[in-house]
């Protein structure tokens, strides 16, 4: 089982080139059709279509330390096209691994994509997952991803969402991250939205154990009609518990946002802060590169990438 030749096409669509999978753990799938999967030692990867959608389940062995990063490649190419994805992620104890998820919606004029995954990270296991999306530009595009995350002792849970080439359509993220003791949740999102882009973030971290620490980072930039909804939620629950929410969000023309950074203490030595800005671009930053020759509109471009870089 092995069809990555849509995949080369899909990756050519969003201007990049495929990642190497001929030696790594991946997993290609398109829409409901599973296209390749590829196990390694210690890194064990199950998938199967169902009249629902794809089931796929990744487990990780107790110490295993994976240098080369685990891919998943989720697309769609067809007009009209749905992907429901429901994930299970395990790592034992100790282990460590890179997950990249390229999701590639850059060709349907309508599509919707929900992703629904339950993660469990085990005493001192780490887990770096990062997942870039690269839509075209059409504004039908919906894509829904829900995950629980579950964290023991001293794991660490480091999460990178980013949605900036093409438009976003409809984006609704929910996430639930328990943090044990001395373990590590870092969240963060970037997003750019035009048109009449539609983005609601809802990151939820509640500091379980003592000494866990928590990061909610979103950077969100919205122009035209686009409408944006940021909330991020920590929670102090145990002492020593020390959690952060950072919102920046730049809002152009006609659109909106709200940025709720939500704090909540429940146990006296847990210390959660929160700050939040909202507004244009920076003016002194925008004089220079238009004193630079750029003009305003590609001036202002270029800040909100850099931001959201």
């Amino acid at each position: 089982m092995s069809d990555t030749g849509p995949l080369v096409d899909l990756f050519s669509a969003a201007g990049f080139q495929p990642p190497p999978l001929a030696e790594a753990a991946h997993l290609v799938a398109y829409g409901h059709t599973l296209a390749s999967l590829k196990s390694l030692p210690g890194i064990r990867i199950e998938a199967a279509a169902t009249p629902d959608g794809l089931v796929a389940e990744i487990l990780v062995d107790a110490g295993v330390r994976a240098a080369p990063p685990l891919h998943l490649c989720l697309g769609l190419h067809r007009g009209l096209a749905l992907q429901n994805v429901r994930l299970t992620i395990t790592l034992q104890p100790d282990a460590e691994i890179t997950v990249l998820s390229h999701c590639l919606f850059s060709t349907p004029q309508a599509a919707r994509h929900a992703m629904d995954a339950d993660i469990h990270l085990m005493e001192g296991a780490i887990l770096h997952h990062q997942e870039a999306h690269h839509h075209g530009p059409s504004g039908s595009i919906e894509v829904l991803p829900r995950a629980r995350v579950m964290l023991d002792k001293g794991a660490r849970y480091l999460s990178d969402f980013s949605l900036v080439q093409g438009r976003v359509g409809w984006l609704d993220i929910d996430y639930t991250v328990a943090v044990g003791e001395d373990a590590l949740a870092e969240l963060v999102s970037r997003v750019y939205g035009w048109g009449s882009d539609r983005i609601r973030i809802v990151e939820r971290l509640s500091l379980d154990g003592a000494g866990a620490r928590g990061l909610v980072k979103s950077r969100v930039a919205v122009r035209d009609d686009a409408q944006a909804e940021v909330r991020g939620v920590m929670a102090g629950n145990a002492a020593g518990a020390r959690g952060h929410v950072d919102c920046m969000e730049i809002v152009r023309d006609r659109a909106t946002v709200s940025a709720v950074p939500e704090v909540r203490v429940r146990h006296p030595l847990a210390k959660v802060t929160h700050e939040a800005a909202i507004g244009s671009v920076d003016s002194h930053q925008l004089e220079t590169l238009m004193a630079r020759g750029l003009a305003p509109d590609a001036a202002v471009d270029l800040i909100v990438r850099g931001m959201l870089a």
